[in-house]
């Protein structure tokens, strides 16, 4: 059995203006630094023993990990821990841009992507079965890897939400249901294709700072057909 310590990056100012970020490369605000700051020193003060860090290619991720490993693992460089298969989904010609902007100039994937259909994406981009494929690919290959150790990964919100459905035993349609804020402490266990969370959406290093941005999918979406388990899938 494999332990992960999953994070969502910090806070970016794309965050801030609920943007779909997907895999632009957003660099971290004031705010996000800090909580990565503050997540290094949770990690620290919890004597986690760490055995493995990596973290997506994308920038976000890279500054959020730093001063983790920098404080549990500091004899690893972190160009050297980066996997792009642990990048957020990819949104295709929405890539960037804002709700309303998108609204306004493609709404018509607007209106699909509000079913939030497990086959259904932006165009150009990843479908939720596709990305759910490749996250999970990723992650059990970092459990086989690094079998019995307990192992950081920084990555993003679309890629924790992928494991929590996994984990309980979801279907990909319909639209978010669990908590992800960002730099918040995520443990779950992998074993084979069995997936176990141990807890879920830990803030307590991040009392005192602003609230945090809600992209809130269930105010949005649109009644989806019923979808099966994904494969592997444990309640």
């Amino acid at each position: 059995m494999t332990e992960l310590i999953l994070i969502r990056h910090g806070e970016t100012d794309w965050n801030r203006e609920l943007r779909f970020q997907g895999q632009v490369d957003v660099p971290l605000n004031a705010t996000g630094h800090e909580q990565a700051r503050r997540l290094a020193q949770r990690l620290v003060a919890d004597k986690v023993a760490v055995d493995h860090l990596v973290c997506s290619d994308l920038v976000r991720t890279r500054q959020t990990a730093q001063p983790a490993l920098t404080a549990l693992l500091p004899q690893l460089p972190l160009e050297t821990l980066t996997d792009a298969r642990l990048r957020e989904q990819h949104f295709g010609v929405v890539d960037g841009m804002r709700v309303d902007d998108i609204k306004a100039q493609h709404a018509a994937a607007w209106a699909q992507w509000l079913r939030f259909d497990a086959d259904g994406g932006m165009p150009g981009g990843e479908t939720a079965r596709q990305f759910h494929a490749r996250v999970m690919d990723a992650l059990r290959s970092l459990a086989h890897q690094h079998a019995g150790k307990t192992i950081v990964v920084v990555t993003h919100g679309g890629v924790l939400d992928m494991v929590w459905r996994t984990a309980r035993g979801l279907g990909l349609a319909g639209p978010r249901q669990s908590d992800i804020p960002n730099a918040g402490l995520n443990r779950v266990r992998l074993q084979g294709d069995a997936v176990e969370i141990v807890h879920w959406a830990d803030t307590q290093h991040l009392v005192g700072l602003p609230a945090q941005p809600v992209y809130d999918q269930t105010r949005l979406a649109t009644p989806a057909p019923p979808e099966s388990v994904p494969s592997g899938s444990t309640a």
